[in-house]
């Protein structure tokens, strides 16, 4: 894992450093950015490096005959792998608490970093900005600033027939924990035979909108919390919206930390094929083609269930299945020779 980690963080290193001499982003801030990234790449290389270590540590118990003194003693595989499973599941539980309390914030803090150094804004997916559906109303955000500030809010609102009835347009606005302050509003309302237009200094508006949901802008939908993805998906729902990429990504985050567990079991095998696999490095390299396999199976599964409206269920589910399934095989092979 160490040697992984720092693959991963030299990559992000050469990336980054393209952006230095902007704004404020120094070399100093790079190596902090590159620092606060390091929790997300545990939680995707955890399962690797328990898929080669296991191999690795089964090689040298193969090699020195161990295996055979533990059969003979009484062992059965099956009773190996529990053993080994309960290091399966610690890596797990080690997973999961990466992958829900810390990977969130450091790859929150990290963008917010970034994003405060080089002047930038939180997200443009238009070129107008950012739009959100908040019940029977359109948000336009021209601009999201780093600590979930708006600036230049055009806000629509829709009677029950959907016609337009006011345009509210706010310089600024801060969340103050139940509602958002506006300043600089300009307020025009419409009907059939007039348009009357408002001026205010400052106002207060509610809305289904939280800095929370803003949070969404910062994390890819794979790096954030289950919680977060849970509510995400529940503001979307009820505003009608597709949740599609969401939903996979949440059943991805509850599936992912058995991973760990599933490498164990195809790691297993490799232990009592010493004739057929040659030495350890075999062993290892074999390891490592399938732990990427499985990382490339993993992002596949996951876009083609984007694309072809797959459950999500099954889109997330699918290659861990397949692995274990496989894991299973190959003991049942071993078990017979």
């Amino acid at each position: 894992m160490g040697a992984l980690l720092a693959m991963f963080a030299f990559f992000d290193l050469l990336q980054e450093l393209e952006s230095v001499g902007k704004g404020s982003y120094g070399v100093g801030k790079i190596i902090f950015f590159v620092f606060l990234s390091v929790p997300g790449h545990i939680y995707q290389t955890v399962p690797l490096a328990v898929l080669i270590g296991t191999i690795y540590s089964l090689g040298q118990f193969s090699r020195n005959s161990e295996l055979i003194i533990l059969r003979v003693s009484g062992l059965s595989i099956i009773d190996i792998g529990l053993c080994l499973l309960r290091i399966g599941l610690v890596c797990a539980v080690i997973t999961f608490i990466v992958g829900e309390m810390i990977t969130p914030i450091t790859e929150k803090t990290a963008q917010r970093l970034r994003i405060r150094a080089i002047d930038s804004v939180i997200a443009q997916d238009f070129r107008s900005g950012l739009w959100v559906k908040d019940g029977k109303n359109f948000v336009n955000v021209e601009q999201v600033l780093p600590d979930s500030q708006l600036v230049n809010i055009h806000i629509y609102e829709f009677n029950d027939s959907f016609e337009m009835k006011t345009i509210s347009q706010a310089k600024t606005g801060i969340f103050n924990g139940d509602t958002w302050d506006l300043t600089g509003l300009t307020q025009t309302n419409l009907s059939k035979t007039s348009v009357q237009s408002s001026h205010l200094a400052k106002s207060q508006w509610k809305s289904l909108i939280r800095p929370e949901l803003m949070n969404i802008l910062l994390v890819v939908p794979e790096k954030m919390s289950a919680w977060n993805l849970y509510s995400y998906i529940s503001h979307l729902s009820k505003n009608k919206q597709k949740t599609s990429r969401y939903e996979i990504a949440l059943w991805a985050k509850l599936v992912y930390p058995t991973a760990s567990l599933v490498m164990i079991m195809l790691a297993l095998p490799f232990g009592f094929l010493q004739q057929r696999l040659g030495n350890v490095a075999n062993k290892l390299v074999a390891g490592v083609l399938l732990g990427i396999v499985y990382h490339v199976l993993n992002k596949v599964s996951l876009h083609l269930g984007l694309l072809n409206d797959w459950t999500a269920f099954s889109s997330a589910v699918m290659p861990t299945f397949l692995f274990l399934l496989t894991g299973i095989l190959m003991l049942m092979w071993v078990e017979t020779q």
